[in-house]
């Protein structure tokens, strides 16, 4: 059922027509910024930033506007003065907006310090070590209150809290509520990576947080006030891995499908800095049990699938490596997951990717290969427009390059050769619809459906969602293709001109 998947035979490809992301006649001839924002780093350019300097992402819808909040973290060069705007006081929780997801306007900063009794009791609860800064926030609205909940923590330990604050804007001011969950050295758990949830179904609201720590809680909340219930209450594990000591399981986000009835666990594996991953768990309730795409328990201490995004490089680009900690909003029926990416070699600048999500006749997600672009206008892929050259590429695990410390990639080691992304290989179609990858067989095209299906020597069938999609590395539209094979392990595929740049 996991074996790996060598050759691919297609048996049959399908095509749909999709108006979700139809944006009008726009033509769009190159990418919106250059990945790499070296020359641009320092705090008086954060206006043309956009999606940089974006780490462990949050959003939120507010009419047509989109807010994205996220950890206290930047790219800062050498040689360069980061802080080169004395008249900019830099304080915690960077804020942006967007009306299309791609172009991001800097609006500040949630708070002018970190708030005080979160910081108190993360001091004395790491005999005297000050937290720097505020990681992973959670945004979330209840009525016309928006609630903005916050990790706060030192790196390697789980004398951490989660704290609430509250607005009635998107945009503040935030007035703090106090501590959420609070977690000690003898805790098992670790209060830091919030995500909540009010369940529709029985109007009751629940927090998800945790890390390699014990694993991934899920606690009840008082919907009226955001905090918990019990105040002494730290919840129930419902994702878990073995080896914690050295294996990385944190950053979970919760939603509800409607369509699907189901509620989707998103968590991630491994070192932020590389090797980051999102796998994805499944369940009836929000209390659990979530499961897996083989029916196995997220907290079976064993790993977890689907992998959905994993280290990886297509031809024509450095790569992309540290591709997790997500945030997924629905908007109109539409998914969208949010994530950061780290650009190799040295892997130290960080962008917010935005991936359209697809769901497979099974109820599974997957992630279109490329980041979104809205001027790519979804409609019916003709059979012709398959001949040419494609890249595919599986995503999978990879070995560890080096010797992990507390489960991360140790500081003097964060350059990266080839061998440490998932990389593309090249297979063509044909003008009569054959497939040229090891041996040749035929397709067939019909206009029902909306997937794509491939054929292993195994006679194992796999289905992928087929869209239009922005080729970053190109710059031009293409087709894509993403699916789960019957490994667990993710497969993306990507037209790609006969040309390269």
């Amino acid at each position: 059922m996991r074996s790996i998947l060598y050759s691919l035979y297609f048996i049959s490809i399908v095509f749909f027509l999709s108006s979700c992301l139809n944006q009008g006649n726009k033509e769009c001839t190159k990418n919106p910024y250059e990945d790499d924002y070296r020359n641009i780093a320092s705090i008086s350019n954060r206006q043309e930033w956009h999606s940089a300097n974006v780490h462990d992402p949050s959003c939120i819808k507010v009419g047509d506007t989109y807010y994205l909040y996220s950890t206290d973290a930047y790219y800062i060069p050498p040689n360069i003065i980061f802080k080169d705007d004395s008249t900019v006081h830099i304080g915690c929780i960077p804020i942006r907006s967007s009306k299309d997801l791609v172009h991001w306007k800097f609006e500040g900063w949630a708070f002018d310090s970190i708030p005080q009794d979160a910081f108190d009791f993360v001091k004395e609860a790491n005999e005297g070590k000050s937290p720097e800064s505020i990681w992973a926030p959670y945004v979330h609205q209840v009525g016309e209150e928006f609630r903005l909940y916050y990790s706060l923590s030192y790196f390697g330990k789980n004398g951490s809290c989660i704290g609430l604050a509250t607005s009635d804007s998107p945009l503040g001011p935030w007035v703090d509520k106090g501590i959420v969950v609070k977690t000690l050295y003898e805790d098992e758990m670790n209060a830091i990576d919030p995500s909540v949830i009010n369940d529709p179904k029985t109007g009751r609201s629940w927090m998800y947080y945790g890390s390699s720590f014990g694993g991934l809680y899920c606690v009840e909340l008082n919907t009226e006030t955001g905090l918990t219930i019990n105040p002494e209450d730290k919840g129930h594990m419902v994702a878990c891995r073995g080896d914690q000591a050295n294996r990385v399981i944190e950053a979970p986000e919760i939603i509800y499908n409607k369509e699907q009835g189901m509620y989707y666990l998103f968590v991630s594996y491994d070192p932020f800095f590389s090797f980051y991953n999102i796998r994805v768990g499944r369940s009836k309730s929000p209390y659990g049990p979530f499961v897996d795409c083989f029916g196995a328990d997220l907290k079976d201490t064993t790993n977890n699938y689907p992998i959905l995004t994993h280290s990886y490089m297509f031809k024509g680009h450095p790569g992309w490596s540290g591709n997790a900690h997500c945030a997924v909003i629905e908007d109109d029926g539409n998914y969208f997951l949010m994530h950061q990416g780290r650009l190799a070699p040295d892997n130290l600048m960080f962008r917010l990717h935005v991936k359209v999500v697809r769901w497979l006749s099974n109820g599974w997600p997957v992630l279109s290969p490329e980041r979104y672009n809205p001027f790519v206008k979804q409609s019916l892929a003709e059979s012709k427009e398959l001949d040419g050259d494609w890249e595919i590429i599986e995503i999978k695990d990879l070995p560890d390059q080096l010797k992990l410390k507390q489960g991360q990639v140790p500081q003097e080691e964060w350059s990266y050769t080839p061998e440490a992304y998932n990389l593309s290989r090249k297979i063509k179609f044909n003008k009569d619809g054959a497939i040229e990858d090891d041996k040749t067989v035929f397709i067939s095209y019909n206009s029902n459906g909306g997937f794509l299906y491939l054929k292993n020597n195994k006679n194992e069938i796999t289905e992928c969602a087929v869209l239009r999609a922005w080729d970053w590395e190109n710059e031009k539209e293409t087709i894509v293709f993403t699916g789960i094979l019957n490994n667990g392990n993710g497969i993306w595929g990507k037209k790609v001109p006969k040309s390269r740049k």
